[in-house]
């Protein structure tokens, strides 16, 4: 038997967990920016690379294909701005991506390890104003606008 389960809570703990892995993505690039390249503070950055680009893909999509097309019948404007969002984030997440093979290839390159930190730094406070205005105007909006049963749908969609 599938149990609804509640959309907006599940997007937002994703959130949480993005927030987990933002810091740590922060903590290491900075770790390597200040003190030079690790092993240690290297695989932390790639971890946190790898869950953005599979975790929050997915999370993306989960907005994009079932929430939003939802949303939509009632108010555009919002969305049409988290669907903005999205891209521009996919586009700093290719300069991170660059930013952290020109890292493991000059590893004794510490304007390398400083540029990292810096487009890390441009993405984490993108990607954290962007959990902020899903978290504090967007998923309000949803439970202002969205019944019970069109909730029922988006958490259909997303399964």
């Amino acid at each position: 038997m599938k149990r609804h389960i509640d959309p907006i809570a599940q997007l937002m703990q994703e959130h949480d967990e993005a927030l987990v892995q933002l810091s740590t993505l922060s903590r290491a690039t900075k770790s390597i920016a200040e003190h030079g390249y690790t092993d240690e503070a290297y695989n932390k950055v790639l971890s946190a690379l790898k869950f953005i680009e599979e975790e929050v893909g997915v999370h993306n999509k989960s907005e994009e294909e079932a929430l939003f097309p939802v949303l939509e019948r009632y108010v555009e404007g919002p969305t049409a701005l988290m669907r903005k969002d999205h891209k521009e984030m996919t586009k700093e997440f290719r300069r991170l991506r660059h930013a952290v093979l020109k890292v493991a290839k000059r590893r004794s390159d510490g304007q390398a390890a400083r540029e990292l930190a810096a487009i890390a730094k441009t993405i984490i406070q993108r990607f954290v104003n962007h959990i902020h205005k899903e978290n504090h105007i967007l998923f309000p909006l949803v439970q202002k606008f969205l019944t019970k049963d069109a909730l029922r749908e988006v958490a259909r969609r997303m399964v």
